[in-house]
């Protein structure tokens, strides 16, 4: 009975050994009030890189669309690239401006993403046409991550529900509307990783009301319009894997001249490439001159 019981503790501590060195590999993933469609990476790529002591690199896309707004507005080229600059101040990030509008030319560019983020004229209109459709669901059905900012988060309705599925929420006049104003930014999930680093401030922006919504996505950000709450940021785990983050914030190009604006919006696109974000939130730093605007004749292509 005694050497029973005795075998029986050995083998449960064998257990536990086991189950901790398999968390600590990445090999389990802890149960939590937010399960992750993908496990965070491990810290190396495999055994080459373990012998080389390299890390692994998580890729980030960002991906902007001609001109189409007045300046100072929409100016997806440069937000791109301060987000980008925000971007690879977290460690291990390698974020990138795609050298080519609406979708990048070389398939090659897209074979090691962890995350695409569109800045852009309605991008589910770019992604699902029938030029991209194949290859973008091909990455969101690998688990790649997706963020939409602002006008990005539209589409025409043909494709609209698919779009909807695939990034939590969309945008059509058909049922939605717009106003400018000045209002407080409300946290609805402060816990989340959005939500890390900053304090909900008062932000003047073109708000986007009525957004239709993915039943399973989670309102992140939220202002209140004639008294009317309204969703302006949301996360989605996408069924089958991978996350998304879209966020009607983002008209003005002031706005990205706010650290908390900048550090809910990194925040977002590290979240869907499976990089912790800690309760300080990520790195925003940005000097006056990658604020600044090139004058209109050289702020990109229209």
């Amino acid at each position: 009975m005694r050497r029973g019981c005795e075998e029986a503790v050995v083998r449960t501590h064998l257990r536990r050994v086991v189950a901790v060195a398999m968390l600590a590999c990445g090999l389990l993933v802890a149960r939590g009030d937010e399960p992750a469609a993908r496990p965070l990476k491990p810290l190396v790529r495999g055994a080459a890189d373990a012998v080389s002591g390299r890390e692994e690199t998580t890729r980030i896309l960002l991906v902007p669309t001609a001109l189409d707004h007045p300046y100072a507005t929409h100016m997806y080229t440069p937000v791109c690239s301060l987000l980008a600059a925000c971007l690879n101040q977290t460690p291990g990030v390698e974020a990138t401006v795609s050298a080519d509008l609406d979708w990048p030319s070389d398939p090659a560019v897209l074979r090691d993403v962890d995350a695409i983020v569109y800045y852009s004229r309605p991008a589910g209109d770019i992604v699902l046409s029938p030029a991209h459709r194949e290859a973008y669901l091909a990455l969101m059905k690998k688990g790649v991550g997706f963020t939409a900012l602002h006008w990005a988060t539209a589409a025409e309705e043909p494709v609209g529900l698919l779009y909807e599925q695939m990034l939590g929420g969309w945008f059509n006049f058909a049922f939605c509307g717009l106003k400018v104003d000045k209002l407080p930014l409300l946290q609805k999930q402060p816990s989340h990783a959005v939500c890390s680093g900053w304090q909900p401030y008062e932000v003047r922006d073109e708000f986007y009301l009525n957004m239709k919504l993915h039943p399973d996505a989670v309102p992140v950000l939220a202002v209140t319009v004639d008294e009317v709450e309204q969703t302006v940021a949301w996360v989605l785990e996408r069924e089958g894997g991978g996350r998304s983050f879209g966020s009607t914030l983002g008209h003005f190009h002031d706005n990205y001249a706010i650290p908390e604006f900048r550090r809910a919006i990194v925040n977002g696109i590290l979240w869907t490439a499976g990089v912790e974000v800690d309760e300080r939130g990520a790195a925003v730093e940005l000097s006056p001159e990658q604020l600044e605007l090139p004058p209109p004749e050289a702020a990109g292509p229209k």
